[in-house]
């Protein structure tokens, strides 16, 4: 303790604070620990340690702001006293803001299972829905009462903190300039995060949290200041035609181009039907709000969630490896209506006026053209989407309906499926209707006019969090969509146009979650599972039962429908007819993308390649057991050849968000 007295007193409030904050992020770390470890891992040393370093670099930076500060005399709190309201009010704000981050990043975490980082900002631009939304799932009177309070408490804290110091007598005698300048390197050391010695060698990024190989591990790392700003200077890049040529050759192949041009960068594929219908089928595709493989029933969770949906599925065309290219509601209608990857960042493609032109094979069809959503169009500017680029489209919307609105989203899913059914029964000539759902989505609203028929359920904590699930809300809110299919389908069985109708369902996206009792420890640490979801097919008087493992994606699903129905339809971005058995040769790969992780892959039966953007790390996983994977010439070969193929995909995709305009 005396040596302590010793070190100027300056110094000592200093990294005083130092301590305080590097504690407060601690306990949140343990807070996120205890709250999120869904799937029982071990306390992590190394995440720890690695997210101790983290929290030091900005704790550091504060602490250097005050060394620098404090050289200023009329700063000085030791010797100008007044100076101390001027700290008082900065470590305030500076706390207060600390426990927002840490609020605004728990309830964002819960939301999304993913640290707070700057797509979030992507929310401001409907922030009167998103606002909405928080109102009816969160408690947000609560929490800006007890941030007050805290922010009242924290002032007297750090008020009576240097009083404390103020009235202590200095110990230190000597000249102050050593330690002064040890103390910045330390605090200088704390911010940069690692030892720069040798040439190539960085600061602590952000990046250095994934070098774990477990998803869980990487987000404890984090903390909620480094995850935000690090995202922040991500940003769409644009497209680079050079490097789009040097993997046109590949990209031409995988996708079928006939007439091959790598100046002109042609993608165009026209297909044409030697026979057709006597009567064109009608086309519903229903788009599922985060509709994930391993929370349903079809893949071996006992929870039993989708039981209609699984007796769909046995007689449909079922694909039990279907992906997403990313993940987000507005990314997975982009890629289902376009055939082309979201690959924007931080915003979504939807958002950018300079791709809203895009040509899309729904327009191929010359039906009449709907699209249900039971909230606003307006949500991520899909209504610039939809309505620039589906011909003659009746949208229909909040304010469309006669079944009013239950919450942030609009009207029930149910509601929605059966106002829908009300305007389909009534046309006369084929149509393609879209339908997207979103009661599967927070607050997790059942209607109180449902509650007789539709029976919630509770399981024990443990058994949820075991298969998928974090609490009842949410399972039964999966079982609603289950609910909801059950009473479309019934109503629209009684109609004249169900016989000759293809009916299509697929996820938006999925949900990262504990998958590990369903499929391999990849889908979990790697999060397939916020891009896993089911696809099926259903229209018993034209399509014949099957179960196929074969990979495709949700760019698949245009091309495929359109095969189905036999229709001539051009393809300008990615996509192929599921159905077609005239593709020999060319293995079918799948795209993801992570925005949060920012990084980039392709999923093919065996394999799951996944590399940053940047190319500096990359990885190949086993999909198909735990074991680890035991390089021989076969697979370091298969290995450059999904490292050709992931980059071959992303640049083509960036390229095609700004060349793919309507005919």
């Amino acid at each position: 303790m005396l040596f302590f007295k010793k070190i100027p007193k300056l110094l000592r409030w200093i990294l005083s604070i130092w301590t305080v904050f590097i504690l407060l992020m601690t306990t949140g770390r343990l807070i996120f620990f205890w709250k999120y470890n869904a799937a029982n891992i071990p306390f992590s040393g190394k995440a720890f340690l690695l997210g101790l370093r983290f929290d030091a670099r900005y704790a550091g930076g504060l602490a250097l702001l005050m060394l620098l500060l404090t050289a200023l005399p009329i700063l000085h709190p030791f010797k100008h006293k007044k100076a101390g309201r001027f700290w008082n009010i900065l470590l305030t704000l500076s706390m207060s803001i600390s426990f927002l981050f840490y609020a605004i990043d728990f309830y964002h975490y819960d939301y999304l299972h993913q640290r707070l980082n700057a797509t979030v900002l992507n929310y401001l631009q409907d922030a009167g829905i998103s606002f909405t939304m928080m109102w009816q799932t969160y408690p947000l009177l609560k929490i800006f009462i007890l941030l007050l309070l805290l922010a009242i408490g924290i002032s007297l804290f750090f008020a009576a903190l240097l009083k404390r110091y103020q009235a202590e007598e200095s110990f230190y005698k000597r000249s102050n300039i050593p330690v002064v300048i040890f103390a910045f390197l330390f605090f200088a050391y704390s911010v940069v995060g690692n030892i720069i010695y040798k040439p190539g060698q960085y600061p602590l990024r952000w990046s250095d949290a994934f070098t774990f190989n477990n998803d869980f591990k990487s987000q404890l790392a984090l903390n909620p200041f480094q995850s935000f700003f690090s995202t922040l200077q991500f940003r769409t890049a644009a497209p680079n035609t050079e490097k789009v040529r040097s993997y046109y050759r590949l990209m031409a192949q995988q996708l079928g181009v006939e007439q091959k041009d790598s100046l002109q960068l042609n993608f165009r594929r026209d297909y044409k039907v030697t026979d057709t219908f006597t009567r064109k089928p009608n086309v519903v595709l229903v788009i599922c709000e985060s509709f994930s493989a391993y929370k349903s029933g079809l893949y071996g969770n006992p929870l039993n969630t989708t039981p209609f949906f699984k007796t769909m599925a046995e007689k449909g065309a079922f694909y039990e490896k279907c992906f997403t290219p990313a993940y987000g509601t507005a990314r997975g209608v982009w890629s289902t209506i376009t055939g082309i990857p979201d690959v924007s960042n931080p915003s979504t493609a939807s958002r950018n006026p300079n791709a809203v032109d895009q040509q899309t094979i729904i327009n191929d069809f010359k039906y009449n053209n709907f699209y249900f959503i039971g909230g606003s169009a307006t949500w991520a500017n899909l209504r610039g989407l939809l309505t620039n680029n589906i011909n003659g489209l009746h949208l229909y919307e909040q304010g469309s309906f006669s079944a009013g609105d239950i919450d942030v989203w609009g009207i029930s899913d149910k509601n929605l499926f059966l106002e829908a059914n009300k305007v389909l029964r009534a046309e006369k000539d084929p149509f393609f209707a879209v339908i997207q759902t979103a009661d599967n989505h927070r607050p997790y609203t059942i209607p109180k006019e449902d509650r007789v028929e539709f029976k919630m359920l509770e399981f024990p904590k443990d058994s949820l969090r075991k298969y998928g699930f974090d609490t009842n809300e949410e399972m039964n809110a999966f079982r609603y969509t289950d609910h909801c299919f059950q009473k479309f389908m019934e109503a629209a069985s009684k109609e004249a146009y169900y016989d000759n109708t293809i009916f299509v369902f697929v996820g938006d996206h999925g949900i990262r979650g504990n998958a590990a009792n369903m499929f391999p420890a990849v889908w979990t640490q790697q999060g397939l599972t916020c891009e896993h979801v089911p696809l099926l097919f259903y229209a018993p008087k034209l399509i014949a039962p099957r179960k196929v493992s074969e990979i495709c994606s949700q760019v698949d699903i245009l091309p495929s429908i359109a095969g189905l129905a036999k229709i001539n339809y051009s393809n300008n971005s990615f996509g192929r007819n599921l159905f077609d058995t005239n593709r020999i040769g060319i293995k079918p790969v799948s795209f993801i993308i992570d925005h949060d992780n920012h990084s980039i892959g392709v999923i093919n039966e065996a394999y799951y390649f996944v590399k940053s953007i940047d190319g500096k790390k990359q990885e190949m996983y086993s999909i198909t057991n735990n074991d680890p994977i035991i390089y021989s010439p076969a697979t370091i070969s298969l290995k450059a050849h999904l490292d050709s193929m992931t980059t071959a995909y992303y640049e083509t995709a960036k390229y095609l968000l700004y060349n793919n305009k309507k005919k």
